[in-house]
Parts: structure tokens; sequence; C-alpha cells
């Protein structure tokens, strides 16, 4: 990235360069710029554009806690300083998830390369996060003797390294070839903070202009003119559609957004018998008032999800007087409902095929499948390793028995999944008590990661009574957006809750991790907004065994962090629409970006997005598969904002599974 070095400026003409739209990313030179204390909090506290905060001097050193306080992205302090003032900075940098840049400048000459590596070391052994070691250059050879320390540095440092004056001026553009995060340049000329260093102007010429990218296919930056609206979330939606179909009395669900999946639910609350209006963003569905078998259905179908037949096989086996065939289509029916029988055995439900047996594909495995009841109330300790839906199915159709249940999970996975379970059942008047165990680690950051086990307490004889409420956003369909903020540009999304359950909020410390520029919006009229706004990015590690609907979009925000990024819960993806850690693998290896998969671990090797540019080595164009896949496809858009021409998806409209208008709000980017 480019930042932009800013001295010899006001509190009001800074802020003034910040909002022109012309800056991705500045350094506030404190020994320079004509700021007090509280004008310093104030400025690094307004704006999500990634800010350095230089302290030169010791009388500047008030004004630096005060930015990193404030929420300054970087602080950037001189070797030179005294070792407490950097031991002090360096632990407010911590305190504040400030990253610290440790300065060496030689304003003399460029020394020899024994001496650049110990200045570099010596940078390192002071906490630095990132390297930053600044010569004078004579020569195009003291210049390349500075940018030598590329090949020298250890592999997981960041490393800032180029060479002042006219003999430098172009070590200032390759260091972000060789790796560095950013670079330097000047607001305008005549504004030059060292000697030798660009206008802001001229790098972004040099790096963007298509006429030195002719091959890349995206105008950068991306802003859209106004937030975009998120869908409501078909993990809240299809549960809720189901419970206001079962409840007596009449429900209204507002904040609907149709899509494939949800609508799937609607034709199932049809079937059962319940009454469904739409009216504007509003569903007001009267339900049957289930009871344990009132229901007289000899067929159910899901369409093709997931979700909705594993709820539905439970409570088909209380509410139904007698055996009910469940259908799906197209990649549903390939994929296997893993544990359905022994999960339903556990309380004296049976699964039976339909038709014929293949031995080569257990029946109780794929639609379609007969259920037949009752569920027979009681305790069971289940393993919760193939994931939460069909331990929701279960937590969804046991309080309407007759009797008590407990029920134990051993090593669940899509925790959060279980937990929107619980709050739509609540709203809809149905409690069910829950704790979750777990070692030490858990007991100190009640981590879903770490908790080993969930103990459910599940009293029965409840019914479903009406509810009316709103059906929160969608954070799967955002977390696209949000990356591509967070690559490509800026981006606000609208209609989320910050507090929500939902599993895929995690895309918001990922994106923390990685490096990204975040802010909540939590009041006012924008209440519910995040955005999201481009900044240096590194590589990250991430657990997605509890969200696995992020891993096609990490994996492509990996392949742009520069170093190697690994996502765990690779297990977790065989049976989705397709094998999705397969079709991960092959898209990223399509797009020339290396990456492995060792037992539950996608490793990604990335490249920052300028490096990509100046390398001509961005993500490869042509023709792609989704494989039916709704989040690969999303994710392949997003890809495709970085590619050298442009990628073609083999089927776009599989979206419409979750989000319908993606690829519409997409091309507003």
């Amino acid at each position: 990235m480019i930042c932009t070095s800013i001295r010899g400026r006001n509190l009001e003409e800074i802020w003034a360069l910040l909002q022109g739209g012309e800056i991705e990313m500045a350094e506030i030179r404190l020994d320079l710029c004509l700021l007090s204390v509280e004008e310093v909090t104030e400025l690094f506290a307004a704006t999500d554009l990634p800010l350095v905060a230089t302290c030169r001097r010791m009388e500047d050193v008030e004004k630096t806690l005060a930015a990193i306080e404030a929420g300054a992205r970087f602080a950037d302090v001189d070797v030179t300083m005294p070792a407490a003032v950097r031991k002090q900075i360096r632990s407010a940098c911590e305190e504040y998830g400030t990253a610290l840049i440790v300065s060496c400048h030689d304003e003399k000459e460029t020394p020899a390369e024994m001496v650049l590596r110990s200045m570099m070391e010596r940078c390192q052994e002071a906490g630095a996060d990132i390297v930053k070691i600044v010569t004078l250059a004579q020569t195009s050879a003291d210049a390349e003797r500075v940018l030598g320390l590329y090949k020298d540095k250890p592999s997981r440092m960041r490393l800032i390294a180029f060479a002042m004056g006219e003999a430098g001026r172009a070590s200032r553009l390759t260091c972000l070839r060789r790796g560095a995060p950013f670079t330097y340049a000047a607001v305008a000329a005549g504004e030059e903070t060292a000697p030798g260093q660009w206008t802001t102007a001229e790098m972004w010429e040099t790096v963007y202009s298509r006429a030195n990218s002719p091959h890349f296919v995206t105008e950068l930056p991306i802003r859209p003119a106004a937030p975009i609206p998120m869908p409501s979330a078909k993990s809240f939606a299809q549960r809720a559609i189901l419970c206001a179909a079962l409840a007596e009395g009449t429900s209204h669900l507002s904040g609907y957004t149709p899509c494939g999946d949800s609508e799937a639910a609607i034709g199932v609350a049809e079937a059962l018998g319940a009454t469904v209006r739409r009216e504007g963003d509003v569903l007001a569905i009267t339900g049957i008032a289930a009871t344990p078998g009132n229901l007289r259905r000899d067929a159910i179908h899901t369409g093709e999800s997931g979700l909705l037949t594993r709820l539905l096989i439970p409570l088909l086996a209380v509410l139904s007087d007698g055996p009910v065939k469940v259908t799906g289509e197209k990649t549903l029916l390939n994929r296997p409902l893993t544990n359905a029988h022994d999960f339903m055995a556990a309380f004296g439900g049976r699964l039976q095929p339909v038709d014929h047996y293949d031995s080569a594909r257990p029946f109780d495995c794929y639609l379609p499948l007969t259920v037949k009841g009752p569920l027979i109330p009681g305790r069971a300790e289940l393993d919760g390793r193939g994931g939460s839906q069909l331990l929701s199915g279960l937590l969804t159709a046991l309080p309407l028995c007759d009797g008590d249940s407990r029920l134990y999970v051993t090593e669940p996975k899509s925790i959060p999944y279980l937990f929107i379970t619980l709050d739509v059942l609540k709203k809809f008047g149905v409690t069910v008590g829950s704790e979750m165990e777990g070692d030490a680690r858990f007991m100190e950051t009640q981590d879903w990661s770490f908790c080993t086990g969930l103990n459910f307490k599940i009293k029965g004889g409840q019914r479903l009574i009406a509810a009316d409420f709103r059906i929160e956003g969608d954070w799967s369909g955002a977390a696209n957006f949000l990356v591509a903020g967070a690559v490509f540009g800026e981006v606000e999304v609208s209609g989320l809750e910050a507090d929500s359950l939902q599993a895929d909020l995690t895309i918001l410390d990922i994106l923390t991790d990685a490096g990204a520029g975040i802010s909540r919006i939590e009041e006012g009229e924008n209440a519910g907004h995040i955005h999201v706004v481009r900044a240096p990015l590194n590589p990250f590690e991430a657990d997605l065994n509890h969200c696995p609907d992020l891993f096609p979009i990490v994996a492509v925000l990996a392949a742009f962090c520069p170093g190697r990024s690994r996502i765990y819960g690779t297990e977790r993806l065989a049976h989705k629409e397709t094998d999705r850690a397969a079709a991960i693998l092959e898209m990223l290896q399509q797009m020339g970006v290396p990456a492995s998969i060792e037992e539950d671990c996608l490793t990604v090797g990335g490249q920052s997005l300028v490096r990509r540019l100046l390398r001509r080595q961005l993500l490869h164009g042509g023709r792609y598969s989704s494989h039916g896949d709704h989040r690969l496809a999303m994710a392949l858009r997003v890809a495709s904002l970085g590619a050298d021409s442009p990628i073609e998806i083999d089927d776009s409209d599989c979206v419409a599974k979750s989000f319908p208008t993606y690829n519409e709000l997409f091309d507003k980017l």
C-alpha cells in the first residue's frame, strides 16, 4: 500500500486530506504536524483509514500514546529512543492492538551489509512487529544493498527497507515488489518528509494505473456509493418458519427476504398445513398447533436444504401418526445425512430406505427415506463431530414429547448454530437448558473452540406459541463483501446484528487478525452497519470448525495476505453442496495460489495485492466451476476483483440458494 506522509498540517487540514478519497493510508508525523494531544486523540479515533503515529522526539511520546489509545493502526518509534520509552510504547501497542514499527535510520550513508543486518536485528530485538530500515543512498549500489535485506530477513519478519536520496528513489517502489507491507509518499511536491520521496499521485499512477497493469480487471479502490443491504439469515429464517408453522396462532416474521432454502421452508410449512401470507417483508404464518401424533402427511419435500431436512426428520417422528417419506432434490440427494440413523435410534426413531437399497450407500445416509416414530423421550449421549443440524432437529422435537429428556453431546461442532436453535425456540415459548463443558482454556476464555461437551436438559410437554420478531441479517453473505472491502478498497454493509449468535460473525475476528480496518456502527440511523477498509494485511490462522460456510471466502482472503495462512476445519467440508475442501483447493491452484491440505488444515501462500500487481502475479482468470456450491460461487466473484482477466463461473445462479440478489449487489462494487 501507499502511505502518505503528512507534515506541517493542522487538524482541519489533515482531516480534509483523509476525507478527499486520494489517500489510502497515512503517516502522521507527530514531530512535524501542528496537533495537540487532544487533537491527536480526535484524529486517530475518527477514521477507519490505517494511520501511523510516528514518534521521533521525546516531546511526542505523550501524543504517540494518545494516538495508540485512540486507535492508531501503527506506531513508529525510532530504535534510538530510550529503551524505557520504547518499552512503554510497546506495552501500549500490545494493550490496544496497534502494530509496532521500530525504525532505524542512517541519514548520512548506506553502511555495509553486515551493519545493515545488525540494524535489522536490533529493531527486531526491540520488539518490532514491523522492522523499518532507511538509509541515504549515494549510488544505485547503495540502494540495492538496502533492498538486499529482503533476502536476509527471517521468513516471518515484516520489513520495510528502502533508501533515501535521488539514487534511492526507485527503491521506494521496489520495496513493495520485494514484500514491504507499504511504502511512503508525499502529499504533494514540496511536502516531502525525506529526500527522494515520490508524491502520492506519482506512486498511485505507477502501482495502480491501468496503463501499468493492463490485465487488471478492477478499478481501484472499490468504494460503493451506499451501504449494501444484507438479506435475512436463512439459518434463522428456516428455523423460525418451521416453528411458526408448528405453533398455535399467527406469527409475524419481519425482515424476510426470499432465497431457495427459505422458500423450501415455506413450502414445508404449507405442506404441514400452515397458512403463509406475505405482506411486504413480513411473513404471517398461522400454525397448526402441533402435538405428538396430530400430523397426517405421507410425504414431505425439503428442496435442496440440508438444514431443513435435518430439522424436520426428528419432528416428523414426534408429530406424525404414521411413516412419512422425505424427499429432496439436486445436490442434496448426494449429501449423506451423517449419523442420522444413530441419532434417531437413540430416541427410538427409525429411518428406512425408499424403493430400493444400494449396498454402496447405506440407506439411512441419503434421501429419499422414510421416517417412522414415535420419538421416545429419554437420555442419550451423541457424537457432535458430524455437525449441529440433526442435533438442532432433536432439540426442536424433544420438547414436544410427553416426557423429559437429557442429551449430552461430545466433541460438538458448529456450536453457535445449536444456540441459534435454542434462541428461536425461546421466541416461540419453548425453553431448553444448556451447559457447556471444557478445560481450563475454555473456563478462562469461554471460546467455543475449547468446548468439549454440551449438556441439554429438555422438559417435555411443551408447545410452540406464535411469536412476532424480526429475522436478522445474514453474516454468511456479508463475509464476501467485507473481504472484498478489506482487499480492494472499502465496503459498508447494513442489516446485521453486532451481537448475533451466527457463527459467521467470526469473519470480523478473522479480518481483524489479518489487519483490515473495521468499525461497527451501533447507534443512530446506521445502527447495524459494518464498515471495512483496506489496510496492510498479514497472514493469519483461523479455526472454522464452528463456521464452515466461511471457508471459501476466507481462502480468497488468505490469497492476498502475504505469507502462509492456516485455516483449520477442512474435515467439516466433505459433505456440503460438494466436497468443498477439494473444490477450494482446486480453485486456489487454478488461480496460481500455492495451497495444500494436510489433515484438518488448509495452508495458503498469499501475496499482497500491490505485490501481485507489481510482479504481474494476479490471480489467473478463466473458466471456473462453482460445483453447484453457492458459497464457492460467491467467493469466486470476490476473487475476480484480483484477477488478470475475467473469471467466468459455470453456475453463478446457484447463489440463489441463500442470496438471490448477490450477483446484482456485487456488480455495484
